[in-house]
């Protein structure tokens, strides 16, 4: 078989096939576009929530970090306020 052949039986069967599909198809051209696209647009709306919720949820917890950040921070202010307390105490007596 021929490299030429073949190229035109496949163009020729794909041809056929596309016409075929046409005859046969359940519903017209313009409604199966809308069909489509309607359902494009439900998936990217899907989409577009989960992405916002994953969004707000880290949001959420980069603001638990700081906040903790902040907590551990502050306490270890206080921790060094109660050893310089304490030191000073000890020098108290001292002297």
């Amino acid at each position: 078989m021929k490299v030429g052949k073949l190229i035109t039986g496949l163009v020729s069967g794909a041809a056929i096939g596309a016409a075929i599909g046409l005859l046969f198809a359940p519903k017209k051209g313009a409604d199966t576009r809308k069909s489509i696209t309607e359902s494009g647009d439900s998936y990217l709306k899907g989409a577009k929530g989960k992405i916002n919720d994953l969004s707000e949820g880290l949001n959420q917890k980069v603001e638990a970090i700081k906040e903790k950040s902040k907590a551990a921070t502050s306490g270890s202010k206080v921790e060094e306020k109660y050893h310089d307390t304490k030191a000073d105490i000890h020098d108290m007596r001292a002297s």
